[in-house]
C-alpha cells in the first residue's frame, strides 16, 4: 500500500491534516528566513554606536546608525533612544521601550500560529479516530458476520488519522520551540542597548554604575574630658 492508498483509507480528515501540515512547514521557513534578517550581530554597531557617543555626541552615533541600516531591533533600539536624546532622558527611555516593543512583535510572530497548529492536528487526528470506529460498529450492525476487509477499513482510517495528527503537532511544536529560542536571542541584544543606552547619554559606564558601592553611614565621634 502506498501513500495515495493510505491517504485514500484515511477519509477526507486526512486531507486537512495534509494542509495544514503544509501550512506549518510554510509559516516555519517564513519565519526562518525572517529571524535570520533580523538575527544579524549587532554587536560591531553597537560599539561604534558607543565610541562615537563618548567622543562626538549622540548625533554622530545615529548617523553612524542611519547610514548602517542594520536590520536587527537591536539597531532599531538604537536608532529610537539616540533619535531622543536631545529632548532628555525620559524621552529617550520611552522611545527605546517603543522599539523593543515593535521588535518583539516582529520577531515572535507567527509563533501562536504554531502553537495553535500544534493544538488542533491531535484534535483532528482524534476525530478521524472516532469516526474510524464508529465505521467499523456500523459494520456489526449491517451484518451479522463481518469479514476482517470490511472491518480493517474502520480501523485503518483510525489509526492513520491518530498518526498524522500526532505527526504535525510534532513538528509543530518542534518548530515553535526552536524559533522562539532564536527570537529570545535576537531579543536579548536589543534588551542589552536598552539598559546601557542612557548610561551612555550620561557619560557613566554601565557596569560602573551598577557596581557603585554603597555610601558609607556617617560616624559622629565625640569625647569626653578625662576628670583627675
Amino acid at each position: 500500500m502506498n501513500l495515495l492508498d493510505l491517504a485514500r483509507a484515511a477519509g477526507p480528515l486526512l486531507w486537512v491534516l495534509l494542509l495544514l501540515s503544509i501550512y506549518v512547514v510554510y509559516l516555519t521557513v517564513m519565519r526562518v528566513l525572517a529571524l535570520n534578517r533580523l538575527g544579524q550581530d549587532a554587536g560591531t554597531l553597537i560599539e561604534r554606536a558607543r565610541a562615537l557617543t563618548a567622543e562626538s555626541g549622540p548625533v554622530s552615533a545615529l548617523r553612524e546608525v542611519d547610514h548602517v541600516a542594520h536590520p536587527s531591533p537591536a539597531a532599531a533600539v538604537l536608532r529610537a533612544g539616540l533619535g531622543r536624546a536631545d529632548r532628555g532622558e525620559a524621552a529617550s527611555q520611552a522611545a527605546m521601550n517603543a522599539a523593543v516593543l515593535d521588535g518583539d512583535a516582529r520577531a515572535y510572530a507567527g509563533l501562536s500560529a504554531l502553537g495553535t497548529a500544534a493544538q488542533i492536528a491531535p484534535l483532528l487526528g482524534l476525530l478521524g479516530t472516532v469516526i474510524g470506529m464508529v465505521r467499523s460498529f456500523l459494520v456489526f450492525s449491517s451484518t451479522s458476520a463481518p469479514t476482517p476487509a470490511q472491518l480493517a477499513t474502520g480501523i485503518s482510517e483510525a489509526l492513520i488519522n491518530t498518526a498524522g495528527g500526532l505527526i504535525v503537532a510534532i513538528i509543530a511544536y518542534v518548530a515553535r520551540n526552536a524559533l522562539r529560542a532564536k527570537a529570545d536571542r535576537v531579543m536579548a541584544q536589543a534588551e542589552r542597548v536598552r539598559e546601557e543606552l542612557p548610561a551612555w547619554l550620561s557619560g557613566r559606564p554601565a557596569a560602573a554604575v551598577a557596581a557603585r558601592p554603597a555610601p558609607m553611614p556617617e560616624v559622629a565621634l565625640t569625647f569626653e574630658p578625662v576628670k583627675v
